[in-house]
């Protein structure tokens, strides 16, 4: 902390007046009166400090990097090619499962936008559940997030070398991984601008290729384009088994790969704290997602099942290849590879981001070590970055020395950290609703339909957690979710307990 910043908390320590009924005499001494005034400050301290120390954070964020960090978020790797799994579980029906899936994301958004636009902060949901739910629901959601974030960065690490494989056989993967990580790291260190700038690109590849890939398969649906002028239709929808091919069972378990393909979206909310003007663009990106879900993955869905038979698709390699095969644009494959690095980069460059900012918030609010609260020139939160990013080039290095099954198991944390997320954004709106109800304080941005819309998104979470019972694959994550809550439990109770013992030596 700096001087000035300190000078202005001692300004507001002696601020505070001894409260009625006490007098020097009940408080003994001279360190009863200062420790009296402090714990008389708790609650104000906190949150001063916490919008003061984020206001050193750069607000270099313009409207257009908002925009499309939103939809990067909405757009990732599953896209391209998880969809494959969601369609060979739910059939034709998957159609529908994106669009009740879609409308759910978009309450939780609207949950999340209410609180980022009253209080535009780089911790997000953690920042916002330390203060309405408590110092242990901000430390637990946001460690989560967190370990999320590097194990994502961990992924695409390993995943990067196989991309650059495709056109260079021989060329090795590691090195691939150390040439991105460096420029991402160098980008992320820069400023956040840079950040934004380069989200921005890395989205606009995705929109682009998307967008492609639906209005040329639209075009061989309709007219018959590159098909001897003979139009597909959309019988494919409905002709193969039904639009329920695989029955109810089958369109309920899709709803868990629906649910976690729009795993992302969350990252506007981070965003807000380093925007110039969230009161504009948050609202404007958040009510968008609904439209670019229905146009991303509601629309490529439907041109993919029209134009192949359901149980065809993802049995040779990404679903996105076979349309752009079908178009006729030479050399698919590649096009499509290369789509997917950039969607990869993108998936990299926002967990560098992230992980900055959440240690950040977190060190302000003493849930994690201070040395993580502090910025470089630009305002960038480096020390979480750098920290982050050795974590998970340790994990990749290790990854060539521990069974595989060890990493599945870190994988399966992941999911935990969306559904903490997700739960935390939601209960933690409904907590900041009833205080600013109470109080009669204005509410800029208004989750629609509250309270049932919040309640309805926590009831869709909790039987996408039952559901994930019956998946093998989703199945680990619900075996390793006890144990990961267990040593949150556990780290927080001894982080905590030696900062009690701190507190006391210090002031004796």
């Amino acid at each position: 902390m700096t001087p000035g910043n300190l000078n202005i908390l001692l300004s507001l320590y002696m601020m505070v007046p001894i409260p009625a009924g006490m007098s020097w005499k009940m408080r003994g001494n001279e360190n009863l009166y200062v420790f009296s005034r402090i714990d008389f400050l708790l609650g104000g301290i906190k949150r001063v400090g916490n919008d003061m120390c984020n206001k050193l954070l750069k607000k270099d964020l313009k409207n257009r990097h908002i925009q499309m960090i939103a939809i990067g978020g909405a757009i990732g790797v599953g896209l391209f090619y998880g969809s494959a799994d969601a369609i060979k579980t739910g059939g034709p029906a998957i159609i529908l499962a994106y669009l009740i899936g879609g409308l759910f994301i978009f309450f939780i958004m609207r949950a999340l936008g209410e609180l980022a636009v009253d209080e535009p902060n780089s911790g997000s949901f953690s920042a916002y559940a330390t203060r309405y739910l408590g110092n242990f629901a901000g430390f637990f959601s946001g460690w989560t997030y967190w370990f999320q974030a590097t194990a994502t960065i961990m992924a695409e690490l390993t995943a990067m070398g196989i991309y650059v494989q495709f056109w260079l056989p021989q060329f090795p993967k590691w090195v691939t991984a150390l040439i991105f990580l460096f420029i991402l790291i160098a980008v992320n260190l820069v400023g956040v601008k840079a950040y934004g700038e380069f989200e921005f690109w890395f989205a606009l590849v995705k929109v682009v290729a998307i967008i492609c890939m639906i209005i040329f398969g639209m075009l061989i649906v309709l007219f018959g384009f590159n098909n001897a002028g003979q139009s597909v239709g959309f019988s494919n929808i409905w002709s193969n088994g039904g639009f329920f091919a695989n029955g109810f069972k089958g369109f309920v378990l899709s709803f868990v790969f629906v649910s976690f393909a729009f795993g992302g979206v969350e990252l506007i909310g981070i965003t807000a704290g380093e925007a110039r003007n969230p009161g504009e663009s948050i609202p404007k990106a958040i009510n968008d997602v609904f439209w670019r879900i229905l146009i991303f993955y509601v629309g490529s869905v439907v041109v993919m099942l029209a134009l192949y038979p359901w149980n065809k698709i993802g049995v040779a390699g990404s679903p996105f290849v076979l349309v752009f095969s079908k178009v006729g644009i030479p050399a698919a494959a590649s096009v499509i590879n290369f789509v997917i690095l950039t969607a990869a980069l993108s998936g990299m460059n926002s967990a560098l981001y992230i992980n900055g900012r959440m240690l950040y918030s977190l060190a302000l609010n003493n849930n994690a070590p201070g040395v993580f609260g502090k910025l470089n020139k630009s305002g960038v939160p480096y020390v979480g970055t750098l920290f982050s990013t050795a974590v998970a080039l340790i994990a990749v290095i290790l990854n060539y020395f521990i069974p595989e099954k060890f990493f599945t198991y870190i994988s399966s944390v992941t999911t935990i950290a969306i559904l903490t997320a997700w739960g935390t954004i939601l209960v933690t709106q409904l907590k900041f609703r009833r205080k600013k109800t109470r109080e009669g304080g204005k509410i800029d941005f208004k989750m629609p339909f509250y309270p049932f819309s919040s309640y309805i998104t926590i009831i869709y979470l909790l039987i996408i957690v039952i559901t994930m019972a019956f998946l093998p694959a989703a199945r680990v994550a619900l075996y390793i979710a006890p144990v990961w809550v267990l040593a949150m439990v556990g780290i927080y109770k001894l982080l905590h307990s030696e900062q009690s013992k701190l507190s006391y030596v210090n002031s004796k």
